[in-house]
């Protein structure tokens, strides 16, 4: 199965719309925060054909109206500030805070541990879980960054938008 892994949007649906069709083979998205307003979670339940998995960011704003965006999308879960879920067998948790996400892998319990907020590229891995945060499709420094996961293999890829 293909993940697609995605952070901090920070409202620039323009750029999240070409970052969609990028990850428009994968079954499942994961997104892990900072989308901000409404009107970007509509984007993200539009733009991608499969069930989207979300955690709350710190910029994210009407919280009541974000809900109601994926509710009438139907196929997106919104998990809080942290979420959990099983994938082709790989348990993985998402969050957007990357202090929480190095707690969470210093168990390894997790095969995944996906984060967001620094708007840096990084994988590392401890133990036998992988940190993964994919960076920012907002592009604050300059790069517009997304991430794959596939959970056969239990690798990731960080590409940059062209």
């Amino acid at each position: 199965m293909l993940v697609g892994v995605i952070s901090d949007i920070h409202d620039n649906i323009w750029v999240l719309d070409d970052i969609l069709a990028e990850l428009g083979d994968c079954d499942v998205l994961l997104c892990l925060g900072d989308l901000c307003a409404p009107f970007t979670m509509a984007a993200i339940a539009k733009g991608f054909d499969g069930p989207v998995h979300f955690v709350w960011g710190n910029n994210d704003g009407d919280k009541v109206m974000v809900t109601e965006s994926a509710s009438e999308a139907g196929d997106v879960t919104i998990h809080g500030i942290l979420g959990e879920v099983v994938l082709d067998g790989r348990l993985i948790a998402m969050t957007h805070y990357p202090g929480m996400a190095k707690a969470l892998a210093a168990g390894e319990r997790y095969d995944l541990v996906c984060c967001g907020h620094s708007h840096e590229r990084e994988q590392i891995k401890r133990g036998g879980t992988l940190i993964l945060n994919p960076g920012e499709v907002m592009g604050r420094f300059g790069v517009h960054s997304f991430a794959f996961y596939n959970t056969e293999t239990g690798e990731a890829d960080i590409r940059e938008l062209a």
